[in-house]
């Protein structure tokens, strides 16, 4: 069998459409927090959202991670 030409870094289909999602959501967290009309509140979620997406960056564990996007993704505004 030939070896896959793709570098070792590549995203799965999953993985990729997985880390979509992911993107969606911070960006509809960020598009909220603009609407909020207290600079310092405004501030502070937005810090909020960067601490906690930076801090589950690393997660790979897909079930963690569906479990974190599910109820979140439902919720449009």
């Amino acid at each position: 069998m030939a070896a896959s030409r793709l570098p070792p870094a590549t995203l799965t289909l999953k993985q990729f459409i997985r880390r979509q999602q992911v993107l969606l959501l911070y960006r509809r967290i960020l598009q909220a927090i603009r609407q909020v009309p207290n600079d310092s509140d405004r501030k502070y979620l937005k810090d909020w959202a960067r601490e906690e997406f930076k801090r589950n960056k690393s997660a790979t564990e897909e079930v963690r991670t569906k479990s974190w996007l599910r109820p979140r993704l439902k919720r449009k505004t």
